[in-house]
């Protein structure tokens, strides 16, 4: 059982991650709110009480656990955590994607403290971090590594060309999550490229197969716990989550995958957020 205040904080820094989220892309400004939203309380458990050796004083410390999006696009999320980490200021924020900041719209690990590779190529973040992985099997250290997908980059070649060779490796202390939300860019995963039955699929390739609500932060807890028992395979965490999670207007809607706001839902999004706060005493 995890304490009540435990679960608490991490909801309230779910919140803020989408707060975050939302001061990156006022009215007018395109960005990815519905795939950031939907893995924020994913990324509030991960950096907020689940990875270890995280400095923004020293940012690549060797003993640090690592977390690598995948799904490059929906760096707003990581984004929104790193500035609560203090690995740069809020100031920040506003400058994403211009050519004077330090926030691009894809991970650019020149740019930016606390990341661990440039992605947003869909497919290739799984491979990343099972080199990573490796790396760290090699140099006998104990960090862990996180990626997180999307279910739509399940139509990729390379990510299943990774799930046979993590296996073959026997990389424990490689864990994916899978961002479910059952929305891509341009249409629902069904319509677009339907890859049912994923829990089989991975377990087929012989990982263990963890599934989860992804906005249920005990289970998010859960799910990471069941990957650290597990020895001499990688665990993946299929999370069932809603693209746009917190904003009612953008859920399960493609429109919002990368989207410009009008002032009325910017607007809506920040009493959402007012909301979400008072709700959880902030």
């Amino acid at each position: 059982m995890y304490s009540e205040e435990r679960i608490k904080n991490l909801k309230k820094m779910a919140v803020r991650i989408r707060s975050n989220i939302i001061d990156m892309i006022p009215p007018g400004k395109v960005g990815h709110l519905g795939g950031s939203c939907s893995i924020a309380d994913i990324i509030s458990v991960l950096y907020f009480d689940r990875m270890k050796g995280l400095d923004p004083k020293n940012p690549k410390n060797p003993e640090r656990d690592r977390l690598l999006l995948s799904k490059g696009h929906a760096v707003l999320a990581q984004y929104a955590a790193l500035t609560e980490l203090h690995y740069f200021g809020h100031e920040e924020l506003a400058k994403v994607k211009t050519l004077g900041g330090m926030l691009q719209g894809h991970p650019d690990i020149e740019k930016t403290p606390g990341l661990e590779a440039v992605t947003g190529s869909l497919g290739q973040g799984l491979s990343v971090s099972q080199g990573i992985a490796m790396a760290l099997k090699l140099d006998k250290k104990p960090a862990k590594v996180f990626c997180i997908c999307g279910d739509g980059e399940l139509a990729e070649g390379q990510i299943w060309e990774a799930a046979m060779s993590a296996v073959n490796y026997k990389l424990d202390n490689l864990c994916l999550f899978i961002d479910h939300n059952g929305v891509q860019a341009t249409g629902t995963t069904k319509d677009v490229f339907p890859i049912e039955n994923l829990g089989e699929r991975w377990s087929s390739f012989g990982w263990h197969v963890v599934e989860i609500d992804g906005h249920d932060i005990p289970q998010i807890l859960d799910g990471i716990s069941e990957a650290d028992k597990t020895k001499k395979v990688p665990t993946v965490i299929i999370a069932k989550t809603i693209k746009g999670k917190g904003f009612p207007f953008a859920e399960g809607k493609a429109q919002f995958h990368n989207a410009a706001l009008t002032e009325e839902q910017y607007t809506e999004c920040k009493s959402i957020i007012a909301n979400m706060k008072k709700e959880l005493g902030e």
